[in-house]
């Protein structure tokens, strides 16, 4: 009996530990339907690719499923953000992997910048420009 329960104890706190850890992970747990719809008519949804049974049309992936699809395939240089490509691969610029972001995380890359004067680090922008004391050009400060 005290076996049984020693078990059934240890499951009940075991089975969370290894759920947290996958999803501390990041392992994708849910499954991600798709849903296509008619192009002539937008109300009918399906969940496999068919024909629309009002016209006969071909269905294509629904305009949300459409934009998951560019925004999961699109890939960015890590330091030339404005280097965009469908193919994973090296950056033509520097050379550098391509990484998968999407533009939610391009965008707080941009906020989080800040640009400093090279003879006055007390200068610091979040845009880039000319510096107000020297006229030289801003440069962006690395964070370590």
């Amino acid at each position: 009996m005290k076996h049984i329960l020693f078990v059934i104890l240890l499951f009940c706190f075991a089975s969370p530990a290894v759920i947290a850890q996958n999803k501390a992970g990041k392992t994708d747990t849910t499954k991600h339907e798709k849903l296509y719809t008619c192009p002539m008519h937008p109300d009918y949804v399906a969940h496999q690719p068919g024909k629309c049974p009002k016209c006969g049309m071909d269905l294509k992936l629904s305009s949300k499923e459409q934009m998951k699809l560019e925004q999961s395939k699109s890939y960015h240089c890590p330091v030339h953000l404005d280097v965009v490509s469908h193919d994973p691969g090296k950056c033509p610029q520097c050379g550098r992997k391509m990484v998968n972001t999407s533009s939610k995380e391009q965008m707080k890359a941009e906020v989080g910048k800040v640009y400093t004067c090279p003879m006055h680090p007390d200068v610091a922008l979040d845009k880039e420009g000319k510096c107000p004391k020297c006229g030289k050009d801003l440069v962006e400060k690395k964070t370590n």
